[in-house]
């Protein structure tokens, strides 16, 4: 099956073609980064205007890529949630609308369920069960995932995402948007030893997240500085700060793949593509004898070709959406276990 992917959940307006759900055959992504930097973070409304401005171009140009028409796809897939209802709204009212005028099969896909099956379309001989996290600007959840479409969600951030901390660290030291990459790279010339941060830990049986903890305490270690901070001193503090939110997110997942008795965990979202999220993890997995999937850096944000991987599952097995799919801003993927939150 060739199923044109399209995905609009923040500020990134993608299309993907992909044949078979593995086979990549055209992946574009549109970014919005210049249009957010001078606010420090997500505009919805410009984010949805932005969306209206682009999408048609952008499945013009997946199309061209790929040498193929509308005439040629045999599915649609969109992200439905979670997501800006604003940005969600646009992508599913084009997919709708292409559904409805090629008469092809239509799927809304949860895009949390995406980015954890992204691994897919690069690993094709990994095999289920294993962790799974996925760690962004707006999400830092924890899952069991037994087989596709089979989830047990072990937790979640209480307050901010771990790209969301980044992105506000960033912003305290005036360093610019988006703060993640920003940091990453900043961080390789400082010394992640120099400035203990708080680690925050919920309780041992818990596999929640919080990093608005550090945040404050960068902050008020700033304020302790009195603007005395030179570039040296700078890069320490990034890459402290990244230290402990790296060692957090490691911590959890070692201990998750303890507890569901499984040696194989999968990494995706922006943050990781983070070096030290992904060095600090191939060497604490390979302490513990857990093989650790993390797909290509191009492939952790958000885009199409993971929405499209996904539909063509539901698709294949015969389940739809009716074209009176509709976005959610908030949509839980999976079980809820243990102690994490709701």
């Amino acid at each position: 099956m060739i199923v044109l992917g399209i995905e609009s959940s923040c500020d990134e307006t993608a299309a993907a073609v992909v044949k078979d759900g593995k086979k990549i055959l055209s992946n574009v992504v549109s970014s919005q980064v210049d249009f957010h930097k001078k606010y420090g973070g997500v505009v919805p409304e410009i984010a949805s205007r932005k969306h209206v401005e682009s999408i048609v171009p952008v499945i013009k140009e997946v199309l061209g890529e790929a040498k193929l028409t509308l005439d040629n796809i045999e599915g649609i897939a969109v992200t439905r949630g979670p997501g800006l209802v604003g940005s969600l709204l646009i992508g599913i009212s084009v997919a709708k609308s292409i559904a409805y005028a090629k008469n092809l099969p239509l799927i809304g896909v949860n895009h949390l369920e995406g980015h954890l099956n992204t691994i897919f379309l690069e690993e094709t001989d990994l095999e289920f069960p294993f962790v799974g996290l996925v760690v962004s600007g707006g999400h830092t959840n924890l899952y069991h995932v037994r087989a596709m479409g089979d989830y047990d969600f072990l937790g979640q951030t209480r307050d901010d995402a771990a790209g969301e901390a980044f992105d506000k660290v960033a912003k305290l030291l005036g360093l610019g948007y988006p703060g993640g990459a920003i940091i990453d790279k900043m961080a390789k010339d400082g010394n992640a030893a120099a400035i203990n941060f708080p680690r925050a830990i919920i309780a041992k049986d818990s596999f929640d997240f919080s990093f608005s903890g550090i945040k404050t305490a960068v902050l008020h270690y700033i304020k302790r500085q009195d603007g005395d901070i030179n570039n040296g001193h700078a890069k320490d503090i990034v890459a402290s700060f990244q230290e402990a939110v790296v060692d957090v997110l490691v911590t959890k997942v070692v201990q998750a793949a303890k507890r569901c008795k499984v040696d194989k965990a999968v990494l995706a979202g922006g943050v990781a593509a983070n070096s030290r999220l992904r060095e600090k993890m191939a060497i604490q997995s390979e302490k513990e004898d857990i093989e650790v999937f993390i797909p290509s850096t191009y492939l952790c944000t958000d885009n199409a070709a993971m929405i499209a991987s996904v539909g063509d599952y539901y698709l294949e097995k015969g389940i739809t959406s009716p074209l009176t799919l509709n976005a959610s801003s908030r949509l839980p993927l999976g079980k809820r276990l243990g102690n994490s939150t709701t």
